[in-house]
């Protein structure tokens, strides 16, 4: 899943000079980005303090951090396109304004919940990060190759929890298999086709449609999970697989946007 990509232009094409469908779909795919890493962050650091072992709770609070990071550097990016300020790109949205994958939209849940999805997530993220270092659009590519390095860090953590409890017979492997059976309609959301995805792949911006890195990412999870006898995910994408969220993810952006509603204007 980590092959090297092919290296993109060193020439970024300016952001104004892009027709107005090529802009708004950039627009689109950086928002789908920064939710998907900002949302993570967030649901990671409902660990924080209660994680199965010390080393997790340490863990789990750095995974969060990484996350909240990435995203921070893909709403700045977007911020570029449609000249908005990052934060409030982050924080002034309602829920439905929210562009994560419905794989991110489901609660906490327990520790099997948590370190399946974080797999599905994390694998399926770097099969979309790999093909999106390619991309001809210079900002995007170079702050992939930066995200990229950080995210192998993550995939080896989740490898191991992932291994651990499909090799440990009893509630551990009980506890994963009921959890994969929750996320399996969801699991391919990360692939869901974005808003004007034609004229990005058109453009080089996205360099291949994300049907065809769904299917490449199928095929590697299928690897793994014969290795470990887990049952896939069905192929097909939720058809809602960005809009339309979860009361679960309510309730998070209650938390995470709590100190800015009570003062939108402050300055920190």
């Amino acid at each position: 899943m980590n092959a090297p990509a092919r290296a993109a232009p060193a020439i970024a094409p300016d952001v104004q000079a892009l027709r107005p469908e090529v802009r708004d779909a950039l627009a689109a795919l950086l928002l789908s980005l920064a939710d998907d890493e900002f949302v993570l962050g967030f649901a990671d650091s409902e660990w924080t303090g209660i994680a199965p072992l010390l080393e997790e709770d340490v863990a789990m609070s750095s995974l969060a951090q990484d996350e909240l990071g990435h995203a921070r550097a893909f709403y700045g990016l977007l911020a570029d396109v449609v000249g908005e300020d990052p934060d409030v790109l982050a924080y002034d949205r309602q829920p439905d304004d929210y562009r994560h994958c419905r794989l991110l939209d489901h609660p906490r849940g327990d520790w099997a919940f948590t370190m399946a999805r974080r797999y599905l997530y994390d694998t399926a993220d770097a099969v979309r990060l790999e093909a999106l270092a390619a991309s001809i659009y210079a900002p995007l590519a170079a702050l992939v190759t930066k995200v990229r390095r950080e995210e192998t860090y993550h995939l080896l953590h989740v490898d191991a929890w992932l291994r651990r409890l499909a090799e440990t017979p009893g509630e551990p492997r009980d506890r994963l298999l009921a959890a994969l059976g929750a996320l399996a309609s969801d699991a391919t959301s990360v692939f869901t086709p974005l808003p004007g995805e034609t004229a990005l792949v058109a453009a080089g911006i996205l360099p291949e449609p994300m049907a065809e890195l769904r299917g490449r990412w199928l095929r590697a999870l299928a690897v793994t999970f014969a290795q470990l006898d887990l049952p896939m995910p069905p192929s097909a994408s939720d058809p809602g697989g960005r809009k339309g969220h979860s009361d679960a993810f309510r309730w998070l952006w209650g938390e995470f946007t709590s100190v800015r509603r009570l003062d939108p204007q402050a300055v920190w």
